[in-house]
């Protein structure tokens, strides 16, 4: 270990640090300087600049903070590191999250709609007669804000016999509810409806509107007796002679079943099914405001609270800036009436007009107050909180981000670096996990990890200014950093066709036409908030998915399905081209499930190979052991102390929980007599704990295998080990595990591949891999469409279609559409000058 220097006023000085992947790592790093943590994607960059740095930060807060405090609080843990000295209080400014609901807003998060209801309650224009409100009467989060209709939700929920029925040509018997359950619950409700003298044989719309009502609407529930597996007639015969009956059952009206159902259910997939048989309808009775009617009659610039919210950002600017400069018609006659109200409007103005100029210029002057947070994409919600702290005038703090540069156009990234600089500026250090080039090109300083990823990376490679990352032969990042470096090239490829859209609607897609070109490689660009995704991951995907007669795809939203803004049906028409696509497949960066539970193994389909050969082995069969013998998730082959999950929760009260290996089975998750059992002298848990590089070597022998894990090792997932768990998995990483599991199915016929950005969170070299195998599937004859912000990945593809100009309401049109060259040469485009120097 090298001799330990004295610390320095000016560095941040970490010594053994050890979490998940780094390898004792010692490091010093320049405080009130921008610094650039970058390495290959699981290298060891976040387990450094979160996992230690800001967990460390976090801990010695904490330390401060009285011990009944610290149990409200979110604790990341305590890092595996022998010292840090140096280290000032951090913020870290991540992409997740949270709790997902759209009770949380633009205007929540930003804190904009505090001051906005502030200066609805103290400056606002009250009707005659009107009582003054307080500023939570303009929330509808409040008791004193929300709407008592829809409690402050904007929309109500209710069944009609449409959604509920949606073929009223079918019988009861063939299941023209498809509200009711399926199984032996909706066998049950069709013979109580036989038992009380229904007719379940006639087609639905056939049946009296009386009956038909009942059936759906009533709020009755009688229990009488069930005849199972008798014909009407025979039901009646047995109803007639009082025979004793099967058992006795009780009636649910379709409509109290589906209210109740989601209501109570603990089952994601039965509140899944449910929901899709409830309409969602703007409340009346505040036109979708989420206020009361006396909060809405309050106005400013002549509008109410809730359609100054729906506004873009530019926009409400534009509205505030009147009353912000004293030039506003009405407020020199409120200085004469009410001067301290005219003084209140106009600082409350100005101090809105100050936090949406941030805004506007991290290029998000397209969003609006009310738009929910779980329909932001990470960037943007990582955006706004940088405004925030931005606002915050804080000093003497290290902010902590992760890749702030993700889903953003070039032209937004120069907006980006501008805010770090502020932040930089008013004494503040900045640590940056990031991949993009040009704001790894501004750094003060790079920590760059490797020099590959998993168990051959946690190693700082390079501590230094950027020109010293040169002659480091070791680092990855260093070609990309130093030259352009496009890539492996290849010919432009011609269409093989066309898939044509008209007409198309949705956000700001006001009536778009636009042509797909199939058989090549296709990227769809434009600036953030442009209607790059509404068009290409929302519209196509359900045009194509309902040609092809698959259900819609599931609503990318996060939170609580009652809570999510309903997303418009599909408006716009295939012209042509569906001949030229057989299948879809979209690959987005959704996890690859929520718990533990689910992994890597798992997901691709690959374990249930394993644990057949586990299972094939001698000492297996001579013990009768099948396949289901070597799963976590069974209980007769699990550790049952933890239950398969290989460690147990300790409650520390004041203190972070934290989770130990299991005393029984020491995290391997399975019992002893399951361990017994070997194949090539490795137990199923040594198994799961290989990385995919060490798996498929060993499997050389499994040809399956061997091919699952080569597709995984070629789009740069190599260091992930079989067991690793789904919640510990990155969105790319998630993205990726997907187009790997898809990789390895024998194709048929044509595929479109859709994939919204998937370079997020991958280095260079791992975006050339990617490249690799999404150029191997266009030429087996299928056709690749991504939304993307890589110019790189721009450059090599075979058309470009980009959106805009502009974003919100300057977007939403065709710019240019063309090969790469044609594109950067439109004097239109915003992409076109980045896309120059790329080519």
């Amino acid at each position: 270990m090298p001799k330990r220097s004295e610390p320095s006023r000016g560095t941040v000085q970490v010594r053994g640090a050890r979490t998940h992947n780094l390898r004792n790592v010692d490091v010093d790093i320049p405080r009130d300087a921008l610094v650039v943590f970058t390495g290959v994607s699981g290298s060891g960059k976040s387990s450094l600049a979160f996992g230690t740095l800001y967990a460390e930060a976090q801990r010695r807060y904490f330390e401060s903070v009285a011990p009944y405090a610290r149990r409200l609080m979110d604790q990341v843990g305590v890092p595996d590191v022998d010292t840090i000295e140096g280290l000032p209080p951090a913020v870290a400014l991540q992409q997740q999250r949270g709790a997902p609901t759209t009770r949380s807003s633009v205007g929540s998060v930003t804190t904009v709609s505090n001051s906005l209801r502030l200066l609805y309650s103290r400056a606002g224009h009250y009707p005659p007669g009107q009582p003054h409100l307080e500023a939570e009467a303009f929330s509808p989060n409040t008791p004193a804000g929300a709407c008592p209709q829809c409690h402050g939700l904007g929309r109500i929920h209710e069944v009609t016999e449409r959604s509920l029925v949606p073929d009223d040509s079918l019988t009861i018997r063939q299941r023209a509810i498809a509200a009711w359950p399926p199984a032996w619950h909706g066998q049950n409700l069709r013979d109580i409806l036989v038992t009380l003298g229904h007719d379940v044989d006639t087609p639905w719309r056939e049946l009296p509107r009386k009956a038909r009502d009942w059936i759906l609407f009533t709020e009755e529930q009688p229990t009488v007796p069930v005849y199972a597996g008798l014909t009407p007639a025979e039901t009646r015969r047995a109803l007639k002679r009082k025979e004793p009956p099967s058992y006795m059952g009780t009636f649910t009206s379709a409509r109290k079943y589906v209210l109740q159902a989601f209501a109570t259910t603990e089952s994601e997939s039965i509140k899944r099914r449910v929901a899709r048989h409830l309409l969602s309808t703007a409340c009346p009775l505040c036109e979708g405001k989420r206020l009361r009617r006396e909060s809405l009659s309050v106005t400013f610039a002549g509008m109410d609270i809730g359609e100054l919210s729906r506004l873009p950002l530019s926009r409400l600017a534009d509205v505030l800036r009147p009353t912000a400069e004293g030039t506003a018609p009405d407020l020199g006659k409120l200085r004469r009436a009410h001067p301290e109200k005219a003084l209140v409007a106009e600082r409350f103005a100005k101090d809105l007009m100050g936090r949406i100029q941030t805004l506007r210029e991290l290029g998000l002057g397209y969003l609006s107050l009310e738009r929910g947070t779980p329909t932001l994409s990470p960037g943007e919600l990582q955006r706004l909180r940088l405004a925030t702290q931005i606002r915050s005038n804080l000093f003497g703090v290290v902010y902590v981000l992760d890749e702030p540069s993700a889903g953003l156009h070039p032209a937004d990234t120069q907006a980006l670096l501008a805010a770090l600089a502020q932040l930089k500026r008013a004494g503040n250090s900045l640590f940056v996990v990031e991949h993009e080039v040009d704001v790894i090109r501004e750094a003060d300083w790079i920590v760059d990890v490797g020099p590959a990823a998993g168990e051959h990376g946690g190693q700082v490679l390079y501590s230094g200014p950027p020109e010293g990352l040169a002659a480091v032969e070791a680092s990855q990042t260093r070609h990309y950093l130093l030259e352009a470096h496009p890539g492996p090239r290849h010919p432009l490829r011609a269409p093989t066709g066309w898939l044509r859209l008209a007409g198309v609607r949705r956000h700001n897609l006001r009536g778009l036409d636009v042509d797909f070109p199939l058989g090549v490689f296709t990227t769809v660009t434009g600036i953030s908030g442009s209607g790059k995704s509404s068009l290409v991951s929302q519209v196509l995907v359900e045009l194509v998915s309902a040609h092809l007669g698959h259900p819609p795809p599931e609503d990318e939203e996060e939170g609580e399905a009652l809570e999510r803004t309903p997303t418009a049906p599909a408006e716009g028409h295939i012209v042509s081209g569906m001949e030229g696509v057989t299948r879809l497949v979209r690959v987005d960066q959704k996890p690859i499930g929520r718990t533990p539970r689910s992994n890597l193994a798992t997901y691709t389909g690959l374990f249930d190979t394993v644990r057949k050969l586990f299972a094939a082995t001698k000492a297996a069969r001579a013990r009768k052991y099948d396949a289901g013998r070597f799963s976590f998730n069974v209980a007769k082959g699990r550790c049952e102390t933890c239950e398969g999950e290989g460690f147990v929760s300790v409650e520390l009260i004041f203190m972070p929980d934290v989770f130990a290996p299991c005393p029984t089975c020491h995290g391997a998750r399975y019992n002893a007599k399951t361990l017994e059992i070997h194949y090539r002298d490795q137990s199923i848990a040594d198994v799961l704990g290989m990385t995919v590089d060490t798996a498929h070597d060993f499997f050389a022998e499994e040809p399956p295998l061997r091919r699952a894990l080569g597709v995984l090792k070629e789009v740069g997932l190599g260091y992930l080990r079989l067991g690793q768990p789904a919640t510990e998995l990155s969105g790319g990483e998630a993205q990726r595990i997907k187009l790997a599991t898809e990789l390895q199915r024998v194709q048929r016929g044509h595929t479109l591949y859709v994939l919204d950005e998937p370079t997020t969170g991958l280095h260079p070299a791992d975006v050339e891999k990617l490249l690799t195998q999404l150029n191997g599937l266009v030429a087996q004859g299928h056709t690749v469409l991504l939304v993307e912000h890589d110019l790189r990945v721009v450059a090599q593809s075979d058309w470009v279609i980009d959106i805009g100009p502009g974003a919100g309401d300057e977007g939403g049109r065709v710019v240019v559409a063309g090969p790469p060259v044609t594109v950067a040469r439109s004097a239109q485009s915003r992409t076109a000058p980045f896309l120059a120097r790329a080519l």
